[in-house]
């Protein structure tokens, strides 16, 4: 039995967000009350995009269903090689149009919701939908504009609020979006 790209690679997310949880907690006292303090995202100085870039990855769940192909980034703290930002973006099989999944840390203003933009060029505005132990997510579908400017682009941000309402933007090459995306449309 395969296990494909997509199914491993959000195992080591998962088990990788879970060691950086787990490592953070300190030992609970009996009776003590739960943290709820969420660790606040990292100044944008910290967060680099993870090697190799944007990459093409196609899974399928049977040899006669359809491919499923998207391309993704990263963006991890240098120091810990915690998971900031990842931005997914599909395919969609049955509508050919481009949809991107932004998976964003703990501990943001949620009203505030994210942006992305490329360059100095125009921000789309992203409503965040749900939260979860590994992160926050918001998916969009990617308007034509918004996917040329990324193919001739040379950077898109992702920017968010964390709870003390600063702007946190993370830098994310598009050196080579445009090839990586070339591989799954």
């Amino acid at each position: 039995m395969k296990i494909s790209a997509a199914i491993a690679f959000a195992a080591a997310v998962t088990l990788a967000s879970s060691g950086v949880s787990q490592a953070q907690q300190a030992p609970k006292a009996k009776g003590a009350p739960p943290a709820q303090a969420a660790p606040s995202p990292p100044p944008p100085t910290e967060a680099a995009p993870a090697a190799p870039g944007w990459v093409a990855r196609c899974t399928s769940a049977s040899r006669d269903a359809p491919l499923e192909c998207a391309v993704e980034q990263t963006a991890v703290l240098t120091k810990t090689g915690q998971l900031i930002v990842l931005i997914n973006i599909r395919v969609a099989s049955d509508t050919r149009t481009p949809i991107a999944v932004i998976q964003l840390p703990l501990g943001l203003n949620l009203p505030a919701g994210a942006k992305l933009q490329v360059d100095d060029g125009k921000t789309a505005d992203l409503q965040i939908q749900t939260c979860e132990q590994r992160g926050c997510y918001a998916n969009t579908p990617i308007a034509a504009d918004m996917l040329a400017a990324m193919k001739s682009g040379k950077q898109l941000k992702v920017s968010f609020q964390n709870l003390g309402k600063e702007v946190i933007s993370i830098p994310m090459p598009l050196t080579d979006f445009a090839a990586a995306y070339d591989k799954i449309k």
